[in-house]
């Protein structure tokens, strides 16, 4: 499994914009092979802040998704990002 979190840093007045540009990215990977679970939102404490979660069967199906990337317009609107991707070796679930 693979996870990506993270978060990304947009002008406090565009977030929300910026997040509606996403549903159709979110959308599609959800639908695609090998997601697990694909999460952009909005941080409760910094106004400018999307936090990331993406869990993947594998490396090869992010790979896959990501293709070219974010796009320009979006990409643009970006003033900094901190997100990273972690191999998991094992899972233990918290719930029932």
């Amino acid at each position: 499994m693979v996870i990506v979190a993270g978060h990304l840093l947009v002008a406090p007045e565009q977030r929300d914009e910026y997040l509606a540009g996403c549903v159709m990215v979110v959308e599609q990977a959800r639908a695609a092979p090998g997601c697990l679970d694909f999460s952009l939102s909005a941080d409760l404490l910094d106004a400018g802040r999307i936090n990331i979660l993406e869990r993947w069967a594998s490396q090869a199906d992010v790979e896959s998704f990501r293709g070219d990337g974010t796009g320009d317009e979006q990409a643009a609107q970006i003033l900094g990002a901190s997100v990273a991707e972690y191999e998991v070796a094992g899972v233990r679930s918290l719930t029932g």
